[in-house]
This record gives structure tokens, C-alpha cells and sequence, in this order.
């Protein structure tokens, strides 16, 4: 595919750590990079916070992909895979989705194999990746769901402990006194649905103590 007459945003995104990978250097390569492969500069975007941070806490990440809607380049060019997202794979997955739906194809230039510039190969590779998203997605879920069944196997608390012990003998008083879920919501300040839990809950324990 001819970039002749498209234009080329750069990302980059550079620790305070990086030792000699600064800014200047990444910029410099890059820069040759756009101009060797035919694309006209559209604009540069540079963080310097951590990859693992989301679009709304990289204020230039933020920019670039509303250039992206703005439909202000046709290609982005970020340096390397992680240093364009840190966020897990299937978040990095669906950024790149995100601009493959605004019509942005993206380079990478030290893999030139995430590379969706040419037509012929961008679904391939948005395929696999995204296999390897739900992948790594199935096997964080196995895991979660092992550790869970582990703790409760031992006898261990799973999620927030409830507050009803703590309440129950507030809202038994209050039922006997004949008040509405309102009224029990405005005296112990707790939301409406949670009082009408409650009071489910104090229903059951009494029918069963019964």
C-alpha cells in the first residue's frame, strides 16, 4: 500500500528511568522512520507517565486519539507495543481496535510485524491479537475462579463482609414499630434498596429461627 499523501502521527512515551532510550533518541528514530517510509509528520504526542495509566490520567495519549476521531492522520507510528500501552493486553487491544474503527492504521517501529497499514494483513493480525486477548482474559478468570473456591474451601470471607448483623436489630425495632423502608433509610442512612435487603434478610433469619 503507497503511504504517498498520508499523514503520520507519532506516540511516544518515555520513563523517567529509561537510561539512554530518552525522548530525544526515540523522537530522532522515529522522525527518520516517518520520513524514510514516505508519510507526512501530522503531529507528535509524548508522555512521560506510565504506560500502565489509563487514556484519561496520559494527557498526550488523551490528544492523539481525539486527532484520531478528528480524523487528523491516517497512520500511527508508536515505538514499541509496551510503550504504547502497558495496560494489559486486552486493553492494549482494544485501543488498537479503537483506531482501526476511526480508520487509523498504526506501525510499530521496532516490530514490523504490528503493521496494519496494508489492508491484506490488518484483520489477520487484529484477529490474533485479539485471540490472544480472550486468551490471557479465560485464563485470569480460571485463576480468579480457582483462588475463590480455594478461600472458600478454607472458610475465608469472599467480597466485602456484610453490614446486616449490624442493623438487624435497628430494623427488626423498626418493622415492629410498623415504619416504612423510607423512614428506615432516612434513620440509619443507609440506601433504600440495602434497607429492603435487610428487611428481606430479617424476615428469613426470623422464619428460620422460628
Amino acid at each position: 500500500m503507497s503511504t504517498e499523501n498520508q499523514r503520520a502521527a507519532v506516540y511516544l512515551r518515555v520513563s523517567t528511568d529509561e537510561g539512554e532510550q530518552t525522548e530525544e533518541n526515540q523522537r530522532r528514530e522515529v522522525r527518520r522512520f516517518v520520513e524514510e517510509e514516505g508519510y507526512g509528520l501530522a503531529g507528535e504526542y509524548v508522555d512521560h507517565e506510565s504506560g500502565r495509566k489509563g487514556r484519561k490520567e496520559r494527557e498526550a495519549f488523551s490528544r492523539m486519539f481525539e486527532a484520531a476521531e478528528d480524523r487528523e492522520f491516517d497512520v500511527l507510528v508508536f515505538w514499541s507495543l509496551d510503550r504504547f500501552s502497558r495496560e494489559g493486553i486486552r486493553k492494549t487491544i482494544s485501543y488498537l481496535h479503537q483506531l482501526d474503527a476511526l480508520g487509523v492504521s498504526f506501525r510499530s517501529y521496532t516490530e514490523p510485524y504490528l503493521n496494519t497499514d496494508h489492508e491484506l494483513v490488518s484483520n489477520i493480525l487484529l484477529s490474533v491479537l485479539s485471540y490472544f486477548a480472550e486468551y490471557e482474559a479465560k485464563k485470569i478468570s480460571r485463576r480468579t475462579k480457582a483462588g475463590i473456591e480455594r478461600a472458600r474451601g478454607e472458610g475465608k470471607q469472599i467480597g466485602r463482609p456484610s453490614k446486616f448483623g449490624k442493623y438487624r436489630d435497628e430494623i427488626e425495632k423498626m418493622i415492629e414499630e410498623g415504619c416504612s423502608k423510607s423512614e428506615m433509610s432516612r434513620r440509619t442512612g443507609l440506601a433504600w434498596g440495602t434497607v429492603s435487603k435487610y428487611v428481606e434478610q430479617v424476615g428469613q433469619k426470623n422464619a428460620s429461627d422460628g
